[in-house]
Formats: C-alpha cells, structure tokens, sequence
C-alpha cells in the first residue's frame, strides 16, 4: 500500500512552491495568503468580509490585517454594504484585477504545461480523481482540522 500521507505531503509542498514561485507580478510582491484572498474576490460577485474569511477558514482579525494590506496596495477596495453598514464588501480594483489575471494565467500556464506528460485519458482521470477527492473531503467531519 502507498503512503498516502507522503503522496499529499509532496504534493502539497509540490503546489506550495508553485504559488510561491507565481506571485510576483509587476512591482507587487503577493503573499501565498494574499494570492488566495484574491482569487476568492474575483471568483465572487461583491462577497463580504465574512464570506471570504470563512471559504478562507481565516479568523476575522487575521483575515481583517490582511485586507488592509492589500487595500494600502491598491489591490482592493472595501465598501461599506448599502444594505448594512456593518458589513464591508471587497472588489478588487483595476491594478487588483490585473494582479489576479498574471497569477490566475501563471497557475494555468503551469498546470498546462504539468497535464502536458500525460495522454488524454490519464489527464481525465486526474481531474475526475481530484473532484471526487474533494467531494469527499467536503464531506468529512475532520477536513481540515488537526486530528490531534
């Protein structure tokens, strides 16, 4: 039997460098956690504070210093709701948007050039494997949460 724990750790870390090695775009230096906060805007129509740091599984407060940081980048804009003061929605702005393109294009150029030593079939079932892993992993009691 395969070690499955190694096989996720090299993956893991395989993944890690990855998004380390993508981040720099222009003059801006985007951190591996910043770069997931990005994705999360873009990928979500006006989505609150609290709907990111949740789908981040971040705490409110850690979360809020990293939203303050890329609003000082210009990277980011927090608004008030109109519908509740309390709540802020985030939008990225134009550098925002552009800083999310070169990294969204760098993660595809990547794993394109990965899926490329595989045939057709081994690449289908990858992706088959990887939706029913997280599928799966939605559906654990102990996703992510330390078993110990």
């Amino acid at each position: 039997m395969e070690n499955k724990r190694e096989i996720f750790h090299v993956l893991t870390r395989r993944f890690g460098l990855l998004d380390k090695n993508c981040c720099t775009v222009g003059n801006f230096e985007i951190s591996l956690v910043q770069s997931h906060i990005i994705y999360e805007i873009d990928k979500r129509n006006e989505p609150s504070m609290q709907q990111i740091a949740e789908s981040l599984a971040m705490d409110i407060t850690t979360f809020s210093r990293q939203i303050q940081t890329l609003v000082q980048m210009d990277l980011v804009k927090k608004t008030p709701s109109p519908h509740d003061k309390r709540v802020s929605i985030l939008s990225l702005t134009v550098q925002g948007k552009f800083v999310a393109a070169n990294i969204d294009h760098s993660m595809n150029t990547y794993l394109e050039e990965v899926f490329s030593h595989m045939n057709e079939f081994e690449r289908e079932t990858v992706i088959r494997s990887l939706n029913l892993l997280n599928e799966a992993m939605s559906k654990s009691s102990v996703c992510c949460k330390p078993l110990y």
